[in-house]
C-alpha cells in the first residue's frame, strides 16, 4: 500500500507547501531555540572557566579532572579553533582528542607520563592563542569583575552554540515534530508507552506507540553481527493481530536541500537492514518537513520507501492507524 511515493504528480505542490511550514517554524521559533540553548551554554562555560580561575590557571591537572571542558577551551582562543586544528597545532593524537570532546573522558590506554604529555602540548597551545580581548586580566594580571566574566562566558557560549547551530535547530524541530506525533495519536485513542514500560517492539500492545525505540537487526556479512536501529515512533496498530509489526516512522527534518541528499542513503540502508532481518512485511516511513525535493523523493520511492508529510499529517490514517 502506498500513500504518496506513487504520486508523483503532487510531489511539487507538496514540496511548496513543506519548505513555507518549515521557514514559517524557524523564523517563529528556532531563534528562541537557540537563546534558550545558549542560556543553557552560557551556565557551563561560567563553570568551567571557574574551574580555570578565569583561564589564568591552565595545567594538566585541570584538563585530567575536568577532560570535558575541551570544547570551551577551544572557543576561548583567537581565533576560535576547530577540534581537528587543535589536533594539527598542538601535535597532539587524535584519539586523545575525540575522547575528551566525545566522551568527556581521558583515553586508557596511555601511559600517565605520555598523557601527561599530550594534555600538556593542548594546555600549551590553549594559553598562546587565548583571546585577550574578551580575557583582558590576562595581560594585566588584575581580578576580573563578575560582569566582565559573565561577558566572556557569554561570548564563548556563543561561538560554541554558533559552531553547533545547525544540531540545535534539527533537535529542536525533531522534539516539535514528535510532538506533532503524540497529539495525532493521542486524539485517536492511542497511548504512549512509558519509558519504564519498555518491550520489544513486536510485542508492543494494540494501540500503543513509543518514542526512540531500539530495534535489532542482523548484518549481513559480519557473521550474524546484531545492531540496535533506533526509530523515532513506533507504532502498535489497534488492529494488530499477535505476530504483526507495528509501524516504523522516522521524522526528518531539513532547512536546505543539500543536505537531504547527503543524507538519503541512510533511511535505504535501515529499510536493507529492517527486510533482511523481519521480511518485507515491516513497514517504515518517513515523517517530512522542510527541504526535501523530487530528487530525494524520487530516491526514496525507488527504495520503497513511504512518507507523511508534516502539513498533511492525516496521511497517517492511511497507514491503518
Amino acid at each position: 500500500m502506498a500513500v504518496n511515493r506513487d504520486k508523483p504528480d503532487r510531489w511539487k505542490a507538496d514540496v511548496a507547501m513543506s519548505v513555507d511550514m518549515y521557514n514559517t517554524w524557524f523564523i517563529n521559533f528556532a531563534p528562541q531555540a537557540f537563546r534558550e540553548t545558549r542560556v543553557k551554554v552560557t551556565k557551563v562555560v561560567a563553570a568551567n572557566l571557574k574551574a580555570t580561575d578565569n583561564l589564568k590557571n591552565l595545567h594538566l591537572e585541570m584538563l585530567r579532572e575536568n577532560p570535558g571542558i575541551l570544547p570551551t577551551l577551544r572557543m576561548c582562543t583567537c581565533p576560535p579553533i576547530a577540534r581537528d586544528r587543535l589536533i594539527g597545532l598542538a601535535g597532539v593524537a587524535k584519539s586523545v582528542v575525540d575522547r575528551m570532546e566525545i566522551q568527556g573522558r581521558l583515553p586508557v590506554r596511555l601511559t600517565s607520563d605520555r598523557l601527561n604529555e599530550e594534555l600538556r602540548k593542548i594546555t600549551s597551545i590553549i594559553s598562546r592563542l587565548a583571546d585577550r580581548d574578551i580575557f583582558p586580566w590576562l595581560d594585566t594580571n588584575q581580578t576580573p569583575t563578575e560582569t566582565e566574566i559573565y561577558r566572556a562566558a557569554t561570548i564563548v557560549a556563543d561561538r560554541l552554540c554558533g559552531s553547533s547551530a545547525d544540531p540545535i535547530v534539527r533537535n529542536a524541530q525533531e522534539a516539535r515534530q514528535l510532538r506533532e506525533i503524540a497529539a495525532w495519536l493521542d486524539g485517536r485513542g492511542y497511548r504512549l508507552l512509558p519509558t519504564a514500560q519498555r518491550v520489544r517492539f513486536h510485542e508492543m500492545p494494540p494501540g500503543t506507540y513509543s518514542f526512540r525505540l531500539n530495534i535489532p537487526v542482523n548484518l549481513s556479512g559480519e557473521g550474524g553481527k546484531t545492531v540496535n536501529i533506533p526509530i523515532d515512533t513506533v507504532i502498535m496498530r489497534k488492529t494488530a493481530q499477535p505476530g504483526d509489526h507495528p509501524l516504523l516512522v522516522e521524522a526528518k527534518s531539513a532547512g536546505d536541500f543539500t543536505n537531504v541528499n547527503k543524507r538519503r542513503k541512510e533511511e535505504a540502508r535501515k529499510v536493507q537492514q529492517l527486510n533482511a532481518t523481519y521480511g518485507n512485511q515491516i513497514e517504515f516511513v518517513l515523517f517530512l518537513c522542510g527541504y526535501f525535493d523530487s530528487g530525494y523523493l524520487g530516491y526514496e520511492a525507488a527504495e520503497g520507501i513511504d512518507w507523511i508529510w508534516e502539513h498533511r499529517i492525516d496521511d497517517l490514517a492511511e497507514f491503518g492507524l
